[in-house]
């Protein structure tokens, strides 16, 4: 097994921390690049929302990019994500009040400033065009997860049987695969009936996907081609335009290893990402008191 990407956060020098990143690469159903373990399972959490949004593009030709892109998100609750969460759910003949997720700590009140209200919203779409009853929807005995479901093992060309399941953050069904089926799953997205539209709609709008803070809105902006989606504990899957499809899993469950990590990785690749190589380390007053990079590479 290769060694994982080591990231290190420095402060003056020293360093404060280090995170391990597992990652894999796939194309044409072969690893291409691998650092660490890609045999490694977790739940994919919300790096499964691009496929979450298959059966939604497939049921309905209507979408603009923008509310398709917030079915994808994980939203930072800015102004114009929570107007495309709206205009999805006016959509789905749906109200807040149908999201069946829960607030969020240090939001505003209203389920609608979850960050996962716009996959929600998608779901509630879902069962919209579909004539599915929307109460329960988030449970996994309901047509919505199930379906689900079915898109993740067609797109990691598994049987549903051998993925096991288990409860999101936010309520509904979290699927657990091997990175390496992740990244395979990724790797298949766009050759999927729906997902060209998925991509194209995250590429066209990733600050709707994401915020300026996360590497997936990074790399969507920093790497033409390419799409991108961060999940919790530490996941973030990928695809390239080449039909590369990327897994990292940083072992401590952080995110803020993520881009120095991907810079790392897919450097490997031949992919050249600068602006992701070192993230700083700010204090309070906005000034930069150190960096966080993979090892060798002078995070400051």
């Amino acid at each position: 097994m290769a060694e994982p990407v080591i990231v290190e956060v420095r402060r003056n020098g020293v360093v404060e921390a280090v995170h391990r990143v597992h990652a894999v690469a796939v194309r044409g159903g072969e690893v291409v690049a691998a650092a660490g373990d890609p045999a490694q399972a977790c739940f994919m959490r919300s790096s499964s929302k691009p496929l979450q949004a298959l059966p939604l593009v497939r049921s309905r030709d209507d979408l603009p990019d923008d509310e398709l892109a917030v079915a994808c998100a994980s939203h930072r609750d800015t102004p114009e994500q929570v107007a495309a969460v709206r205009a999805l759910l006016a959509r789905a003949e749906a109200t807040e009040d149908d999201l069946e997720l829960g607030p969020q700590e240090g939001r505003p009140p209203g389920l609608i400033h979850n960050n996962c209200s716009g996959n929600h919203a998608g779901m509630l779409a879902l069962c919209h065009a579909r004539a599915w009853p929307t109460q329960g929807y988030r449970l996994p005995e309901h047509p919505v997860q199930q379906v689900s479901l079915a898109m993740h093992a067609e797109a990691a060309e598994l049987e549903p049987g051998e993925i096991p399941t288990g409860v999101d953050g936010c309520g509904i069904v979290t699927f657990e695969l091997t990175l390496e089926r992740m990244a395979h799953a990724f790797s298949r997205l766009e050759s999927l009936p729906g997902g060209a539209r998925v991509a194209a709609a995250m590429r066209a709008r990733p600050d709707l996907v994401g915020g300026p803070d996360g590497a997936d809105f990074y790399l969507m902006r920093e790497a033409p081609g390419w799409l991108a989606k961060g999940g919790a504990e530490g996941l973030l899957c990928a695809a390239g335009p080449d039909g590369t499809g990327v897994a990292i899993k940083t072992e401590d469950g952080s995110g803020r290893a993520h881009a120095p990590a991907l810079s790392a990785f897919l450097a490997r690749l031949g992919v050249d990402l600068p602006d992701l190589a070192a993230r700083p380390v700010l204090n309070t007053r906005g000034e930069r008191v150190g960096g966080i990079a993979a090892r060798d590479t002078g995070s400051g």
